[in-house]
């Protein structure tokens, strides 16, 4: 400040004054958002606390500070003032968050009613009604996006640009320690993950039931993944087809050429296929859709390959929440169906052995000549309806008896004293 051509200092104007005033007070809001925030350790009370003094300097009813989500390209918040507390997601091209996002411009929309971009899907969750906004990006000061904040109605009057002004600067101030946060929670998640991953995988190799290891596998693939549904193809060697039990207790199966659909191309190229859009790809076949009124929007199948190299069946996910399945979901997937590619052969195999006696077993009570096996031992396993018939003994008095005692001689007079016993307890 000069001096005039008298020697006099000149007074400040009164308009002059208040602008020099607010303009510290607004630095020292700054400086009070930086002190405060950099003293927390959690992102929740970052996040908290950000957008309780971004609501209080603007003189809005609410505010909500959503960070970016780069793996499932989504907006979060957990911080909606009122009684909407939990976790809020939306694409990051949704709504007047999304439009902001994606431009990278802030705005001010005094009626939201007006905004083509105003979707209006958070407001039928909490019951509030947004009636004005101002909204800006969270930027680091290398100018990159993390996420946006929006204030919700202006109290008294509208809001200015004053307002959107001091919203960006608080944002700025504190959008490194926000960063900071959000990376050492992501890294938290990521360890936690990483050992619920591991339980997941010890509880699911040790079934050795197929339909339960199924069940097991399809279950805890859609939770990692967070898809609609999963599907886990195992190869049929003998018929050339991929099978999958599905349904209530997965009772029912499907079958189909191995070289037929998204799953069978995966099988026969061994290459993994992730579809963002289903309907825009020419290898998608609507007619399942059709015909079970289901609509698939995103695809990701991959082939499960065995320690040999060798494939042995697919794995298919429908419909990622929140947008197409991404390149950390193919590598989780992957990691996954290659620590349960064991499990799943000896699942197979049991069931395979299982089945075969199941047959035999069959075969043999269907059967009009007795038919008796025996150990390495010489000790009698197993003897079929029409063999307990003709010898005319039960089970419990055979089984488990060496075989030599079941000589033609012996076996003769074994069933004269067992007619006469019958005789004796009918007459009693």
């Amino acid at each position: 400040m000069t001096a005039n051509s008298s020697g006099s200092v000149p007074r400040l104007s009164r308009g002059a004054k208040a602008s020099e005033q607010e303009h510290f007070r607004q630095i020292e809001t700054l400086l009070e958002v930086s002190r405060r925030v950099a003293a927390l350790e959690r992102l929740d009370e970052m996040l908290e606390l950000i957008v309780s003094m971004a609501t209080h300097e603007t003189n809005a009813e609410r505010g909500t500070l959503f960070l970016n989500d780069f793996y499932t390209n989504e907006l979060y918040s957990r911080v909606a003032q009122g009684d909407f507390l939990r976790e809020i997601r939306i694409l990051n091209t949704s709504g007047i968050a999304g439009d902001v996002f994606t431009s990278g411009k802030s705005k001010i929309v005094h009626d939201v009613t007006q905004d083509k971009h105003f979707e209006g899907s958070v407001d039928k969750e909490t019951g509030f009604v947004t009636k004005n906004v101002i909204c800006t990006p969270v930027r680091t000061v290398t100018g990159k996006i993390i996420g946006v904040i929006e204030m919700l109605n202006k109290k008294k009057g509208r809001f200015t640009k004053k307002d959107l002004s001091l919203l960006e600067a608080m944002t700025t101030q504190a959008a490194l320690t926000l960063q900071s946060a959000q990376t050492m929670e992501n890294m938290k998640k990521s360890h936690n993950e990483e050992m619920q991953f591991l339980d997941v995988v010890s509880d699911v190799t040790s079934e050795i039931d197929l339909g339960t290891l199924l069940q097991k596998v399809m279950s805890e693939a859609t939770r990692l993944l967070k898809a609609d549904r999963t599907t886990l193809f195992m190869n049929d060697e003998k018929t050339n087809e991929l099978w999958s039990r599905v349904g209530e207790g997965l009772k029912d199966e499907i079958h189909f050429p191995n070289h037929l659909g998204i799953a069978g191309a995966v099988f026969t190229s061994g290459k993994t296929i992730n579809i963002p859009y289903a309907y825009a790809d020419m290898r998608f076949n609507p007619g399942f859709d059709k015909q079970t009124g289901y609509f698939t929007r995103s695809i990701l199948c991959i082939p499960i390959i065995n320690k040999q190299g060798k494939i042995i069946g697919v794995t298919q996910a429908l419909n990622k929440q929140g947008g197409p399945f991404t390149e950390e979901d193919e590598s989780r997937l992957k990691a996954f169906t290659a620590q349960i590619a064991i499990g799943l052969e000896n699942a197979k195999l049991f069931n395979d052995v299982q089945n075969m006696k199941n047959y035999n077993e069959s075969m043999l009570e269907s059967m009009s000549n007795g038919v008796i096996t025996t150990d390495e031992d010489g000790k009698i396993v197993t003897c079929n309806a029409a063999g307990l018939r003709i010898l005319e003994i039960s089970a419990e008095e055979i089984l488990g008896k060496p075989a030599d005692e079941f000589s033609p001689a012996k076996t003769h007079g074994l069933w004269k004293g067992s007619k006469r016993l019958a005789k004796r307890r009918r007459a009693i």
